[in-house]
């Protein structure tokens, strides 16, 4: 292989929380029956792919006004991608009239050897093919592997990751079939639906399966579909088991009072360094007048929180800000602005944003390495050192947006 074998995140809920994304270059099923979610979960994939710039290839046999009001039931603007080039759909023909075709498994054969050259011509670095159930009705189950494992192997060779959609098997000779094809494969994500339809309030069941590597093993969480946010899970890492201490008895439990039965002031709880706008700006230009009287100089930092994660659920941007604000001193100050959380420090040291990296690391409410892999990448810092050319808080401010808004800011990760 031409490029290093490591994980990635897949906007894929459960993949990324268990697994912590999909292996590069490897070759992935998702089945499940219809209206489950899988096209929307195939399009969660392809906008992960398309948000981190890199190339996603989308086979499909929708018409392509149909694939874009999917993408646009959970908030994706897919046109917008593929102005960009970083999706590409192909649409794809099923067979037809196979009845009348002499050698069927030759004729479908034909059909799969055909992704290699489209791959080629594209070079993504995803590819999605929704659906490959038309394609894989061969008699010859062992021709249909060699058929198979020839097509992954060229588009695995160049780094590519590859999601196949299938269709629930009907019957026990489907079964073999999708058993075939899953021999092949790295892993399995599986959808199973307990309505009729999955929704915001009628949940289903999504098990992931590996086949190679994924040493985490096997899991599965309740899903359900929520307009605008697209497929969320129901899933938390599990901890190590608590040991209460001996001297905890039921009789001493039984002093313990809820926090509802307790009565607090009506006064608003408020963070001692969260400000207002208006206040942030104020003992901005304090400082920047402090800098120009005795050169004191400090640090403006700006950390994003992308829409993605919050979508998700993986990340709220005030669980976000609880972590800064637990990361700081307390002279520091913190405001949001613009969906942004930005961040004072009045006398900052070498490395600030490595600094200030790692202790948010540590205050993020799951401490689940996983987690931390999965969340990353979507959160980004960006920061200024004050100079001679600040002459205010609102220039200053202005800038930092500008600037984010411009370019990339650096990815959270250290």
């Amino acid at each position: 292989m031409t490029k290093k074998i490591q994980l990635f995140p897949s906007g894929i809920p459960l993949v990324d929380f268990a697994w912590g994304g999909l292996y590069r270059a490897g070759t992935y099923f998702l089945i499940g029956p219809r209206k489950s979610g899988r096209t929307l979960l195939a399009l969660q994939y392809a906008l992960e792919c398309a948000q981190r710039r890199e190339v996603c290839l989308f086979f499909t046999s929708m018409r392509p006004k149909d694939l874009l009001i999917h993408a646009a039931s959970i908030d994706f603007d897919l046109q917008h991608y593929m102005n960009q080039n970083l999706i590409i759909v192909v649409r794809v023909t099923p067979p037809e009239d196979l009845n009348q075709v002499e050698d069927t498994d030759t004729h479908l054969a034909e059909y799969i050897k055909d992704i290699v050259p489209v791959v080629k011509q594209y070079n993504p670095n995803k590819i999605v093919f929704d659906e490959l159930t038309p394609f894989i009705g061969f008699k010859d189950l062992k021709f249909l592997r060699n058929t198979f494992l020839n097509t992954i192997e060229g588009i695995e060779d160049t780094g590519i990751t590859s999601l196949f959609l299938l269709s629930e098997p009907a019957n026990p000779a489907s079964q073999n079939i999708i058993d075939t094809l899953i021999d092949c494969s790295t892993g399995i994500i599986s959808l199973q639906k307990k309505e009729e339809v999955v929704t915001k309030y009628h949940s289903g069941i999504m098990t992931i399966t590996p086949n190679v590597g994924h040493t985490e093993g096997k899991f599965s969480a309740n899903y359900y579909i929520e307009p605008y946010k697209g497929i969320l899970v129901d899933y938390k890492p599990s901890e190590p088991e608590r040991i209460k201490p001996d001297f905890i008895t039921p009789a001493a439990d039984q002093k313990y009072e809820s926090f509802a039965d307790i009565k607090m002031e009506d006064d608003a709880i408020t963070l001692s360094n969260v400000y207002s706008l208006n206040d942030f700006e104020l003992i901005i230009n304090n400082q920047i007048a402090l800098f120009q009287i005795t050169g004191q100089e400090f640090a403006l930092v700006s950390i994003r929180l992308d829409e993605y994660a919050e979508r998700r659920g993986m990340l709220t941007l005030n669980q976000l800000r609880n972590a800064i604000r637990l990361s700081t001193d307390k002279k520091d100050k913190i405001c949001i602005i613009v969906s942004k959380i930005f961040v004072l420090i009045t006398k900052p040291k070498d490395n600030v944003v490595a600094n200030l990296v790692t202790k948010i690391k540590s205050n993020l409410p799951n401490d689940d390495p996983n987690f931390y892999e999965a969340i990353s990448p979507h959160i980004s810092v960006y920061a200024v050192t004050v100079s001679k050319n600040v002459k205010n808080a609102e220039g200053m401010i202005s800038q930092i947006l500008k600037d984010t808004a411009a370019q990339d800011e650096k990815p959270y990760r250290r």
